[in-house]
């Protein structure tokens, strides 16, 4: 499944040159991960009552080109690959009008308890989901 949603352009998301701040792609990027999983059936919330929280563990970002002030971008988010103990989204940011790439990237997650202690491996149920989502 690729979750996509669009997002504009405001004025707090550009810089003083008009482009987009490369801190606001990792906001939208952060969103398309949250809403992933909401549409997977679990809201952060929900899975902070389970004790699993996702914290992320690497981003390997690729700026491309910029959008600016009043695009309409796009964000698509989808699970890579999936070991177990890890799981890697994979996003990218484009125009909606032209379909050019901003960025793309590789954010890896983990799974972590409230107190910070990582789990062995991710736990159910997003286990059973990540393995389902990278066999399609």
């Amino acid at each position: 499944m690729i979750h996509t949603f669009e997002q504009k352009v405001y004025f707090s998301d550009t810089d003083n040159y008009g482009v987009v701040w490369h801190g606001s792609y990792l906001r939208w990027m952060e969103m398309g991960r949250v809403d992933f999983c909401s549409a997977l059936g679990y809201t952060l919330k929900e899975l902070e009552g389970m004790d699993i929280l996702l914290p992320v563990s690497s981003i390997n970002i690729k700026y491309k080109a910029s959008a600016k002030l009043e695009d309409i971008v796009v964000v698509e988010t989808e699970v890579s690959e999936f070991r177990g103990l890890t799981a890697t989204f994979k996003q990218t940011i484009k125009s909606k009008e032209t379909g050019q790439v901003f960025i793309t990237a590789d954010v890896v997650i983990v799974a972590v308890h409230s107190d910070g202690k990582l789990y062995r491996r991710i736990p159910e149920p997003l286990y059973s989901l990540f393995e389902k989502e990278i066999s399609q």
